[in-house]
């Protein structure tokens, strides 16, 4: 493939590579998902995902829940906090809007990600606890003395 390039995140999200589990577009699932192969994700999961190799959103993909993978690969949306234990890859069209934990992430140009990002080289088995300490909340506001 001397000279030639992907032209859409649709090829770019190709997982080598058997997919055991997919989720098809306009498929709803409600749940939790989990399994020891690769997912492909191109319809709507309410609810977490646990895979034990490769997890792929594709550009019409939806997470609404959170992910911990071997390796992930996101060009639709994830809403939710994600633990990757290998690579993490955002791609132009991906959307991520929680918390990153890792130990390698590519984030293409035009890649949306708003939350926090933990990379390490030793990846907790699970999310850890919420990145926002009570220290982290601003203070309570007085309430305004109406008799002024």
């Amino acid at each position: 493939m001397l000279g030639k390039t992907r032209s859409t995140a649709a090829a770019a999200t190709e997982p080598s590579g058997k997919i055991s589990t997919i989720i098809g577009p306009g498929a709803v699932f409600d749940g939790n998902l989990a399994s020891p192969e690769n997912i492909r994700i191109d319809g709507t999961v309410n609810g977490n995902c646990n895979c034990q190799q490769k997890l792929v959103v594709g550009p019409e993909g939806t997470v609404k829940g959170n992910i911990t993978s071997q390796s992930l690969m996101v060009s639709g949306k994830i809403d939710g906090d994600v633990l990757v234990h290998g690579k993490l890859e955002l791609l132009s069209t991906g959307n991520i809007h929680g918390n990153i934990t890792t130990k390698s992430l590519i984030v293409d140009e035009g890649g949306c990600f708003d939350g926090k990002c933990i990379m390490t080289e030793s990846v907790p088995e699970s999310l850890p606890e919420p990145f926002i300490k009570a220290t982290d909340t601003p203070p309570e506001e007085e309430p305004a003395d109406s008799s002024k």
